[in-house]
């Protein structure tokens, strides 16, 4: 009998071991790359000119096109200033880096999404992007 009780107390404890779940630990972004906020690495960036871009959600896919081999080492950077207008909506202002080591004569192009969380502002619900390279603003609306 005492040797039913240890085995039944066994199972039950390993079922509840079993019930943990490390999804907390995980963590993910609902878009590609997070923006860099940082009024320093936004002064020093050089821009590159944007083809298009839209915002799905809280994503915003960027598109430009350059010179190289094929597009799959350049690496996209969206800097925002960490500076916000406080007008209506709010403003911030961002630039796109965009480092191409390719040495090749061949046009191409890519999409980067960037996860635009980190961009909120406390009290509102909207902000305005003013990207440079791009001619337009884009409303975020979150």
């Amino acid at each position: 009998m005492k040797f039913k009780k240890i085995i039944m107390l066994s199972l039950i404890c390993l079922l509840f071991m079993n019930m943990q779940c490390d999804d907390d630990d995980v963590q993910t972004t609902p878009c590609g790359l997070e923006i860099v906020i940082d009024n320093t690495t936004y002064e020093e960036a050089e821009s590159h000119p944007i083809e298009s871009m839209n915002i799905e959600g809280d994503c915003i896919n960027i598109n430009i096109a350059g010179s190289g081999c094929d597009a799959s080492t350049w690496v996209m950077t969206l800097i925002d200033s960490g500076n916000i207008a406080e007008s209506s909506p709010n403003q911030r202002y961002l630039k796109l880096s965009l480092y191409n080591n390719e040495a090749c004569l061949a046009v191409f192009t890519k999409e980067e999404s960037f996860d635009l969380t980190a961009l909120r502002i406390d009290g509102v619900n909207e902000v305005l992007l003013n990207v440079e390279g791009f001619e337009e603003p884009i409303l975020y609306v979150y």
